[in-house]
């Protein structure tokens, strides 16, 4: 079991572990692929570049420079975190465990457009899975999403719900559904209702009954995990104190996840801060 587990491997994430990696903290990442900054061309506002560099070779730098000091990076997409007293981040492929986590995945992806899903937050529309699924016992709820993550919450539903569908608004099926889970592709016009969520409209009219909708589009990111434990989140930002820790002991949250400025510098600064009280912290729960 690592020391502590970082989920991205941007400017943050990377940051975070050089610092507990060389200060003796066995740490893993886990990272589902690249975030925004490898498609930026060049760039010119960074310390130390005399000439502009790309955002894919400043991150390939990082990751080899993290692979040298020791930091085992697992290309895994994280569906899912837990918390007893240490943090379990779920993929599709395993699960992982550790006493400190440090959220670094970028900013969050706005939620979908779709007229009604911000009237009805708490009102029948739901980030959580874990969170929420036992309100809907023996009802009808839909899942909106296409991928893994949407396969995830799915799945934690499936006990409780009398049906689930999955509703790609329009998107092909990035995972494979099993059986008990319906997949609907077309696309989302609006959520329907009176005092809470009663159905979903689609384009051509017509409507299906769900007395819960959970969020699930593209992979989880940091503030869709906070929600799971019960991290403060403010819109789609991860609150954080100055350094970089959540209202949840042992989970931080670095970078762009956390709002503000959407800078490299200060991912990189957020990073430093979040992994130097990792160690602080860590070596404090090893004396007492």
């Amino acid at each position: 079991m690592p020391d502590v587990i970082i989920l991205g491997s941007g400017p943050a994430g990377i940051s975070a572990a050089l610092y507990t990696a060389r200060a003796g903290l066995s740490t893993l990442i886990l990272a589902s692929g690249a975030g925004a900054l490898e498609k930026t061309d060049k760039i010119e506002n960074y310390y130390g570049f005399a000439e502009p560099v790309s955002g894919r070779q400043l991150l390939e730098n990082g990751i080899a420079q993290a692979g040298r000091l020791g930091v085992c990076i697992v290309r895994e997409e994280a569906v899912g975190l837990s918390f007893d007293g240490e943090f379990e981040v779920a993929t599709k492929e395993n699960s992982y465990r550790a006493p400190f986590a440090v959220m670094a995945t970028g900013a969050s992806r706005k939620a979908p457009k779709i007229p009604g899903l911000a009237e009805f937050e708490g009102k029948g529309v739901s980030y959580c899975a874990v969170c929420d699924g036992f309100f809907y016992r023996k009802k009808p709820v839909v899942v909106l999403g296409a991928g893994d993550y949407a396969l995830h919450e799915a799945a934690e539903l499936l006990p409780l719900a009398s049906s689930v569908t999955i509703l790609t608004d329009g998107r092909e099926p990035q995972a494979v559904f099993p059986a008990g889970m319906t997949v609907n592709s077309q696309k989302v016009a609006a959520l329907t209702g009176g005092g809470t969520l009663g159905g979903v409209r689609f384009e051509d009219g017509s409507e299906l009954e769900t007395a819960g909708l959970f969020v699930a589009v593209g992979v989880a990111g940091s503030a869709d995990l906070a929600r799971k434990i019960g991290a403060e989140v403010k819109g789609v930002s991860v609150v954080v104190d100055e350094k970089m820790r959540t209202n949840v002991p042992g989970l931080y949250a670095a970078g762009d996840c956390t709002g503000g400025l959407l800078q490299i510098s200060k991912a990189v600064c957020d990073g430093a801060l979040a992994g130097t009280d990792v160690i602080k912290e860590f070596r404090a729960r090893k004396k007492s």
